[in-house]
């Protein structure tokens, strides 16, 4: 596995459900790409023990992170603390891309 990348070589799309890749892993992170239709949205969620970050690369999405809500567009970064409810629908006319970090992953 190469130490390079571009997010374009992991993105995509899935009929019914938002598409995700994992584009580096580790036993203490993981790095993916997901992309959201328009209408798509990835349900609130938490993940104890471990923190998210979004980085919105293309599209504009509405982000909730406990009880703050925001809509954000590219180059906005989102910040889940473990333990934390969050979730992300695309609200937009385009794809929503995000670049997702979870740490520690394993």
């Amino acid at each position: 596995m190469s130490n390079f990348t571009h997010y374009q070589a992991h993105t995509g799309a899935q009929a019914g459900k938002f598409f995700k890749a994992t584009v580096f892993e580790s036993p203490r992170l993981l790095l993916g790409v997901n992309c959201l239709e328009p209408g798509q949205a990835h349900h609130a969620h938490s993940h104890d023990g471990q923190d998210k970050f979004y980085y919105v690369i293309e599209g504009e999405g509405a982000f909730t992170v406990g009880a703050e809500a925001q809509t954000a567009g590219p180059g906005s970064v989102i910040w889940a603390p473990g333990g934390v409810e969050h979730g992300v629908s695309n609200t937009g006319a385009s794809r929503l891309v995000v670049l997702m970090g979870l740490a520690p992953w394993k």
